[in-house]
């Protein structure tokens, strides 16, 4: 595979611009692009001058990036510090080289009247624009047909296996660049704006290996192991956040409903051992579990919160395909409940810690929302959601409700009616409602109100806490006004 190597030639304006640099240099490594930076690069001890020139005029070198912002400009031009080094080897380069196609600037930010401000040197050369996040999108992918010399018009192809930095700690999917053409092509209504879903949801899914945990051979604290790795997940479920919030405000369309059920779908084999695997503790997954129960609460939390009632009653009706379940033998179709997974290592995090905690697992889940941009009553409401649905479904089948709402053991304690519900004492709106609970009518209740009332359907309890669930959906005000 072909690895253009490429020099980044930037100015420490700010921590912030530093900050703004390293994350393109890693979103061109995620796409096969062998960076050279300072900062992963320039050791201890080396000459920072020998080093500058010779990643200016090594032939092994192929591109350069000058990033432009206003104190660049000002020292190239001034010939000062670093940056004034590098301007007079670079200068000459493009004055003097016979490849005028090896250096490039990318303006990171504009002046105060909003214009590209370039270094005197470079006045009349074309630069490609990466200040405007709304556009940051398709400008990279400029950047990048540049870095691999494709025609303009071409699409670069997109490296399957991006490379990272080995001393990253953070677990990376690499879906950073997929995500921001993802976002403007919804944005702004792109024809290719669900081919761009596609895409991004199957990098996701293909990428969520890198989860995976070395197995626990039965250690003792393998649940701090667990916690950490669920940490390191949150930039990657934050960005997922954005893609489901962008769904549900800019998409208006049918298509987005069967992507994101098909990729909730694809992350089914991760709540299982892996294949070949025959030697494992129960826990060894449980990162993967409370990972795919937290992103499906949230993103049902999300639509419901647009009132995209049709993409959360998709998500809820359909069932989902399990190859080979381990349960039965057989490849089946099961409901959502698969999603909800009981997660042993989390029990044993309490006793292991005596925390004295009703639910470490609920515990996470409300502190995690604190950066997440969704609250945690949203979340609790879409938990009792899909409780509600859940055990509705089970009523017309025969059977045991398979969703236990980790998160309402918060309103077990403090009761009250979620606020959707509060909104179904209208007809209109208990009408759009009904849909995602499976359901047509308030009359088709009545044989879950009466489970509830004779014990013969399960109420969720932690000791001796319990949620009431006929307050939680406002049973009866349904529907009492126009």
């Amino acid at each position: 595979m072909f690895e253009p190597k490429l020099f980044i030639s930037y100015c420490w304006s700010s921590p912030e611009h530093e900050d703004w640099v390293l994350r393109l240099g890693t979103e061109l490594r995620e796409n096969g692009v062998d960076v050279i930076l300072d900062k992963w690069d320039l050791k201890e001890g080396n000459d920072a001058n020998a080093f500058m020139e010779k990643m200016v005029s090594d032939e092994e070198i192929k591109k350069v990036i000058l990033v432009i912002d206003e104190q660049y400009s000002d020292r190239a031009n001034a010939r000062k510090g670093g940056v004034g080094t590098e301007t007079q080897i670079i200068s000459a380069e493009v004055y003097e080289s016979v490849d005028q196609n090896k250096f490039v600037a990318v303006v990171a930010s504009r002046d105060s009247e909003g214009k590209a401000k370039l270094p005197v040197f470079y006045k009349s050369r074309i630069y490609i624009d990466l200040s405007d996040e709304e556009l940051y999108g398709k400008n990279f992918e400029q950047l990048l047909r540049w870095i691999y010399d494709k025609p303009l018009n071409v699409k670069p192809e997109i490296g399957k296996k991006p490379a990272f930095l080995e001393e990253e700690e953070q677990v990376s999917l690499g879906t950073s660049v997929a995500f921001r053409r993802l976002v403007e092509a919804i944005k702004n209504n792109r024809s290719h704006a669900n081919g761009a879903l596609v895409e991004y949801l199957s990098l996701f899914s293909q990428n969520f290996s890198r989860f995976r945990l070395e197995p626990s051979n039965g250690v003792s604290d393998f649940d701090q192991t667990i916690v950490d790795s669920i940490n390191q997940f949150i930039p990657a479920r934050n960005e997922l956040i954005e893609v489901f919030g962008v769904i549900a405000q800019y998409d208006q369309t049918t298509t987005s409903a069967p992507v994101v059920h098909k990729f909730f779908e694809s992350l089914i084999p991760f709540l299982d051992r892996p294949e070949g695997v025959t030697f494992y503790h129960t826990w060894d997954w449980d990162n993967l579990k409370f990972i795919v129960q937290e992103s499906f609460i949230l993103c049902v939390s999300i639509f419901l919160k647009y009132e995209r009632f049709d993409i959360v009653s998709y998500l809820l009706n359909q069932r989902y395909y399990i190859e080979n379940d381990a349960r039965y033998g057989r490849s089946t179709m099961e409901s959502f409940g698969v999603f909800r997974n009981y997660l042993e290592s989390l029990k044993h995090r309490n006793s292991r810690l005596n925390l004295q905690r009703l639910s470490v697992h609920a515990d996470m889940l409300k502190e995690r929302c604190t950066d997440s941009g969704v609250s945690f009553n949203a979340m609790m409401q879409a938990d009792f959601v899909l409780y509600l649905a859940e055990a509705l479904r089970g009523v017309k089948e025969g059977r045991r409700q398979e969703w236990w709402p980790e998160t309402l053991v918060f309103k077990s304690f403090h009761g009250g009616t979620f606020e959707i519900f509060l909104r179904s004492e209208s007809v209109e709106y208990f009408n759009r409602l009904a849909p995602v609970l499976g359901i047509s009518k308030k009359t088709e209740l009545e044989q879950f109100v009466e489970g509830i009332k004779n014990d013969s359907i399960y109420v969720p309890k932690w000791q001796f806490e319990r949620i009431a669930p006929l307050e939680l959906m406002n049973y009866e005000n349904l529907c009492t006004r126009a």
